[in-house]
């Protein structure tokens, strides 16, 4: 396929220009930005993306994880065009509503497993985190236990970058000395990433410490003070941690005895990341009291999060004659043209069948991707279906990583860059969620030319002295 545009009109030098002096971007590196700069985005179709010089690039991250059907979809374009000239804006507030909230609000209901009937729709998962967060702390003072308030979160989880949402995430790296968190009733438990287990311990015993670790954390703080657990099924952000098999249905049971709300945040997995609408049920066998969703549920073509929760707790905090009120929600809440955008997307994979198509393609994904374990500094190749995460070290046997400021992960994605391919560095790693309408010969596409961009890491560093290689090692 072949975008429509004129890239004459593009000047990159004066974007690049504007761009420095005048735009902030997320995760920004403020002291080197000026010099570098950023890649200026200017066309998409499918899972191709092009630069303001028409220079093409298979997106392998998927925009952020979000590009589900693939950009450029005119489907979409007159779904979102015919309802903001229909209706470009509606008020969600106390007694307002519009057509296309209400009838996703229904369709989620019946894609969402047991009794997640109730929606509060938000501008993202950030923001979908935070009206959980304040939800549970709703339900439970409802309940007239106000000291159930501890939530439970795990290192190298990502819930979001609001101030409640990045307080729950619990990456080192997003924890910066600079900001400031909630730290008092936030607690975070051990990533369940056994390549980091300790040496010797089989992924059994691993699965039972992190679970003797929750119930420790429980007991320490009471469980008549712990409110909620946060977990992605699969941890996305922080390096498509796949937990131990059985580990999500042993922390849901943890949480079902313990009297503490299990929030699924699906902002990644959902929508077919997976091969499914969730996962949580399907492939983890587990019954969330939450579920959170963004991303995908409208393929990145319109901003919108969803808080999806179950009718237990709707019936708590809506009593009859209570006269409460949830005192929560934003301007662009259940947006109208993002929710007709959502529910043109769910039709789009509905009829083409895309859950079907991820399951068939992501078996071959991940076994091509394994194939990189070869290259030397290859320590871990882990994900499912359409979700993976390389990850580089500087001794396969200790496991040892590069320092962070060689910052590995970006050498190879600017070298994968030069050869056509985007992947998502996170200091040693490589991550990759590609639109799910790619194909074999895609899949083919992004395995060889990271695998070019591995080695050209590596030449690199040999030539520098920064790595040898462990076959010439003295």
């Amino acid at each position: 396929m072949t975008v429509n545009v004129d890239f004459n009109e593009f000047d990159s030098t004066e974007i690049n220009t504007a761009d420095k002096n005048h735009h902030t971007h997320p995760w920004q590196l403020l002291d080197v930005f000026p010099e570098e700069g950023a890649l200026p985005i200017a066309a998409a179709e499918g899972a191709y993306i092009y630069d303001t010089d028409g220079n093409k690039y298979l997106d392998a991250v998927g925009g952020l994880w979000c590009t589900n059907i693939g950009l450029g979809r005119d489907e979409m374009v007159e779904a979102i065009a015919e309802q903001t000239k229909k209706m470009a804006y509606a008020s969600a507030f106390v007694d307002l509503t519009n057509v296309p909230a209400a009838t996703l609000a229904k369709k989620l209901a019946e894609l969402a497993p047991g009794d997640l009937n109730h929606t509060m729709f938000t501008c993202g998962g950030s923001t979908a985190v935070d009206t959980a967060y304040r939800l549970i702390q709703f339900y439970q003072n409802c309940r007239g236990l106000h000291e159930k308030k501890h939530i439970l979160s795990r290192i190298n989880s990502y819930h979001g970058t609001t101030y409640a949402a990045m307080s729950i995430g619990g990456k080192p790296g997003d924890h910066p000395e600079e900001f400031d968190f909630i730290r008092d009733t936030i607690h975070h438990l051990s990533s369940p990433n056994y390549y980091r287990a300790p040496q010797g311990m089989n992924e059994a015993d691993f699965l039972d410490s992190l679970i003797e670790e929750m119930e420790d954390k429980i007991n320490e703080l009471g469980a008549d003070k712990v409110a909620a657990f946060f977990a992605e099924p699969i941890l996305g952000a922080g390096g498509v941690i796949v937990p131990p098999k059985g580990y999500q249905r042993r922390t849901w049971e943890l949480c079902q005895k313990h009297d503490i709300l299990y929030v699924s945040d699906e902002v990644v997995t959902a929508f077919g990341r997976l091969g499914e609408w969730f996962t949580s049920k399907t492939l983890f066998d587990i019954q969330p009291d939450i579920i959170i969703s963004a991303k995908g549920i409208t393929s990145g073509y319109q901003p919108l999060g969803a808080c999806i929760y179950s009718s237990r707790i709707h019936k708590v905090i809506a009593k009859a004659d209570s006269g409460r009120c949830f005192a929560n929600g934003y301007t662009y809440s259940a947006h109208p043209v993002a929710c007709a955008a959502a529910l043109k997307n769910i039709e789009i994979m509905e009829r083409e069948n895309l859950l079907s198509h991820v399951k068939e393609l992501g078996p071959y994904f991940q076994q091509q991707v394994a194939t990189l374990k070869d290259l030397p500094i290859v320590g871990d190749v882990r994900g499912s279906h359409l979700m993976v995460c390389v990850e580089m070290v500087q001794d396969k046997e200790t496991k040892a990583l590069f320092p962070d400021e060689l910052d590995i992960g970006k050498c190879v994605a600017n070298h994968a860059d030069a050869l056509g391919l985007i992947v998502r560095p996170i200091v040693n790693l490589n991550v990759m969620s590609p639109p799910l309408v790619i194909d074999r010969d895609d899949v083919d596409f992004i395995v060889n030319t990271l695998r070019k961009a591995i080695e050209a890491t590596m030449k690199d560093m040999e030539e520098q002295g920064k790595w040898q290689r462990p076959d010439k090692a003295a």
